[in-house]
């Protein structure tokens, strides 16, 4: 029997496949591998606009077959970015840039979605267009005072300014605009950025945020800035339209943030509206070790779902496609993220489906590529 006539990632005792569609509230699917945000670095202007290298960046893995394509994160303010060259959303002006890729993303039958960020302490750092790179960017080279929970720096990065009541009120204010664009732009759904050390990670983790006010302290304090957050996006996007939220569910450091806090988080995020948490772990306390290995993050994905009974992806060092054919069908994730294997191949789907012996008319191919088809 030929390629063409089996599929042998086809299972009929209810495990979840690669390539089974998935229902998020009114938005479908095409497959469950998806492509994680990761930052690029490219808006060269640094006026938050993407540009025909994000166009190409994105399209083309679209085409490549992927089900979701989360964009890289994206600041809700100038000062929430992470880079200067950072995407944007914090101005009307961006959203026409937005719109010619949005739209052909989704003409290729993929989801679409973008992460809204604010970077707090981590932001105002170099990257590869400015240099800079691991530091904070002086002023004169277009850098900021960044924010925090706490005026505490991370690492070796310019000390921050604590946030007052009212900054923390507006800075929700900024998601839920940045929300309202994205909706409007078209996109398919909104991810919140609450993993890696930035702004809202910043206040959950109790060894970066030392407030003593109502966002410090305790479990609830800590988590309700983002709560907040997820209140308000929630209030200007479809009722139809799936909110995700990324986060870590480890800072890997005794005494901070961890699993069976990220549980607790899941379970009153999903009270409130959210469809979907992106597991990843660490980027919040600097010089930790981390047991970086194939799969590494897997287990955390597997524990928020089983524990808090919501849809979760897993992610990290997922690279071939048995492996996340495996990750599936244990019940561990609902979705796989493939991030710097689809950095290598756009097409990373497409191989997918043919190593799983999946039919040539089953996999995600465009039409003018149908010649060109693994056989």
């Amino acid at each position: 029997m030929g390629k063409s006539e089996k599929n042998n990632d086809v299972k009929k005792d209810g495990t979840i496949r690669l390539f089974d569609p998935m229902t998020l509230r009114g938005v479908t699917m095409r497959n469950r591998i998806w492509l994680p945000p990761m930052d690029t670095y490219s808006a060269l202007a640094q006026d938050g606009r993407p540009t025909p290298f994000h166009y190409q960046h994105y399209v083309s893995r679209a085409m490549g077959g992927f089900g979701m394509i989360i964009m890289e994160a994206t600041a809700v303010s100038p000062e929430g970015r992470i880079s200067p060259c950072d995407l944007g959303l914090w101005d009307d002006a961006q959203m026409e840039a937005w719109r010619w890729i949005v739209s052909d993303v989704k003409a290729t039958g993929a989801t679409v979605a973008v992460q809204l960020n604010h970077a707090g302490r981590k932001g105002s750092t170099g990257c590869h267009p400015i240099g800079f790179e691991g530091r904070s960017v002086p002023r004169e080279n277009g850098g900021w005072e960044t924010v925090c929970p706490s005026a505490d720096a991370y690492g070796a990065l310019a000390r921050p300014r604590a946030l007052s009541v009212d900054e923390i009120h507006a800075i929700v204010g900024q998601f839920r605009d940045a929300a309202w664009r994205a909706s409007d732009i078209g996109f398919d759904a909104v991810e919140i950025h609450a993993a890696h050390g930035y702004l809202l990670s910043q206040f959950l983790d109790p060894l970066i945020n030392r407030r003593d006010d109502e966002y410090g302290g305790t479990f609830e304090n800590r988590v309700r800035m983002l709560v907040e957050v997820v209140d308000a996006v929630r209030s200007v996007i479809p009722e139809t339209m799936p909110l995700l939220v990324r986060v870590s569910a480890t800072d890997w450091a005794a005494g901070g943030w961890d699993l069976d806090q990220t549980v607790d988080l899941a379970k009153i995020l999903k009270a409130h509206g959210v469809d979907l948490i992106d597991v990843s772990t660490g980027g919040l306390i600097p010089d930790v070790t981390i047991p970086v290995k194939p799969g590494y993050q897997v287990p955390f994905a597997e524990q928020v779902r089983s524990r808090a009974g919501i849809p979760t992806t897993a992610v990290g060092l997922i690279t071939k496609p048995k492996q996340a054919k495996k990750i599936l069908k244990s019940g561990a994730a609902d979705a796989v993220e493939i991030g710097r294997a689809a950095l290598r191949d756009p097409y990373w789907p497409l191989r997918a489906a043919h190593k799983l012996d999946v039919p040539v008319d089953k996999a995600p191919y465009q039409p003018p590529y149908l010649r060109g088809a693994f056989r």
